[in-house]
């Protein structure tokens, strides 16, 4: 099964899943996982606690902000993949930040965080077939397939590297 189609998302999250490469999406999130995983491993405790603006997320803040909405786009392809039609409900991703404590946390603990969600989440992945990757649901008021969720997945997470990369470092 390749990428989702116009009508398995809405147009918002095209701006994750157009990053997204070709391939099998199981694939992709293992590649990511080593590559994430590097990437954060090479950053400076100081570089961490580093936001580019004021009012502007840390490092650490964008991390846990990541592991937090992989969690949350799990969850929901989980609950769609079973056949749970029940609407999910959106996330202000902004106070989930504000009311986190991502900055008093270990940035190694954080790195060890990323890496084990996505673990789960690769072996949940490895669980799905091709029926249920195109079973959907309603989230946030929208309709969102499971193979859509997993692309987001891969998408959001490259979304902010990019960002990282070009405003934090």
């Amino acid at each position: 099964m390749g990428k989702p189609q116009p009508g398995d998302y809405v147009p918002f999250h095209e701006t994750y899943i157009s990053k997204v490469g070709e391939g099998s999406i199981l694939t992709i999130l293992q590649n990511q996982q080593q590559q994430t995983y590097q990437f954060f491993k090479s950053l400076t405790t100081e570089r961490a606690a580093y936001a580019y603006a004021e009012g502007k997320w840390t490092i650490k803040q964008t991390l846990g902000h990541m592991i937090d909405t992989e969690r949350i786009m799990a969850y929901r392809a989980l609950r769609f993949a079973r056949n749970d039609d029940t609407p999910l409900p959106g996330f202000d991703q902004d106070e989930y930040v504000l009311n986190s404590r991502h900055n008093d946390f270990e940035m190694d603990d954080m790195i060890e965080e990323f890496r084990l969600t996505r673990q789960a989440n690769i072996f949940f992945c490895k669980t799905l077939n091709a029926e249920e990757k195109q079973r959907f649901g309603l989230a946030s008021g929208n309709r969102v397939t499971v193979n859509a969720l997993l692309y987001i997945i891969a998408g959001h997470e490259l979304h902010h590297i990019q960002i990282i990369k070009e405003r934090y470092l």
